[in-house]
């Protein structure tokens, strides 16, 4: 089906799963092999289905709406395990909550562990893991093409794999105890009674600082919001000071960095866009009739 495309981001396989080439191969082993401590958070979904913009909820609920005070601190608090491996595990401020693309297959699990599932409309999910392939250059997919992309999504042969297998092995659990489960268009449509749902989901000491001080739930909506996240990751995300920050950052951001800079991408690419649009039905500007059948 995809034997005559030739133009696809970068990936690599271990123990089954497709994962971007720029990772750190000891990282990623060390995320498959963690085993959960009781409390441990984890959120998880298929790649570009709400990740960051659950990892931020999570993350100001358990500040109970303070703000970071340094926008950098957001990969230290908020870690993605995938790329950062143990470092990233063991340098997280508890309570806290990683972040994972795993299948429930491959999770690091555990019945003291908590886990946040967030599905996506497939269509939707497609193109803005498209547009996430070709901004982010550690892919080589600067110069991809739509077209092919569907067609390697269709095939579940990017990273993570199948988005429809990573669905469904997640969905049979949605109702376990440990297990949040919630849709991208959920938070679109009622931000407010999914926070609310998450923190009682938590912890009573979440949520009982959510019900008594309307500001703290106020400053969670604010730093968990589109605008907010698309400023503050942009300033994370800068070529510029990300490549000043590298003796700084963990183990696992550098062999990303160190990656994607041997590919020799070209000077004029756009800058990094790690949030684009955050909207519902975006797929109707990208599908063909016969794509969308």
């Amino acid at each position: 089906m995809t034997a005559n495309i030739t133009k696809r981001p970068r990936y690599v396989m271990m123990n089954g799963i497709y994962y971007p080439e720029m990772f750190s191969p000891k990282c990623f082993k060390e995320a498959l092999e963690y085993k959960p401590q009781p409390g441990d958070v984890f959120i998880d979904t298929y790649p570009k289905c709400g990740t960051t913009w659950m990892q931020n909820v999570a993350l100001y609920i358990f500040r109970k709406g303070k703000e970071l005070e340094d926008p950098y601190e957001f990969l230290r608090t908020a870690p993605f395990i995938d790329m950062l491996g143990l470092e990233g595990i063991k340098s997280m401020p508890r309570p806290g909550a990683f972040k994972t693309h795993l299948p429930y297959s491959h999770m690091p699990y555990s019945p003291e562990a908590k886990y946040i599932f967030v599905a996506r409309n497939p269509k939707d999910c497609c193109v803005s893991f498209f547009h996430h392939a070709r901004n982010q250059t550690g892919f080589g997919f600067w110069d991809g093409e739509f077209d092919d992309f569907f067609e390697l999504f269709m095939a579940g042969e990017l990273e993570y794999n199948d988005y429809f297998d990573h669905l469904l092995d997640w969905y049979p659990h949605r109702n376990d105890p440990n297990v949040f489960y919630t849709r991208f268009e959920d938070m679109k449509k009622d931000m407010t009674s999914v926070v609310l749902k998450i923190s009682k989901f938590l912890g009573k000491e979440y949520i009982d600082a959510l019900e008594k001080d309307n500001n703290v739930l106020n400053n969670v909506l604010l730093y968990s919001g589109f605008d907010y996240m698309k400023k503050k990751l942009s300033e994370i995300y800068d070529k510029q000071k990300l490549a000043e920050f590298t003796g700084h950052v963990f183990e696992g951001h550098k062999h990303c960095i160190e990656f994607t800079v041997s590919l020799n991408p070209p000077e004029e690419l756009p800058e990094l866009q790690f949030i684009r649009k955050g909207i519902v039905g975006d797929w109707k500007n990208y599908f063909s009739p016969d794509q969308n059948e």
